[in-house]
């Protein structure tokens, strides 16, 4: 294997590799967001469950 296909070969290398780190970042970024609205969404509902409760004793 020549000099230019063993340094195109390591660039390419290089590259898959910053690109599955990126990856792995978005992927976490993913998860935590969808904790994170999991969480609004309980929040919401408590808040409607509140509502309902107060419009029916009121």
């Amino acid at each position: 294997m020549d000099v230019v296909a063993v340094a195109l070969l390591l660039a390419l290398a290089a590259e898959n590799a910053a690109l599955r780190e990126q990856l792995t970042s978005a992927q976490d970024m993913l998860v935590e967001t969808v904790s994170d609205a999991g969480r609004l969404h309980a929040r919401v509902e408590a808040r409607r469950a509140d509502l309902d409760a107060w419009r029916g004793w009121h």
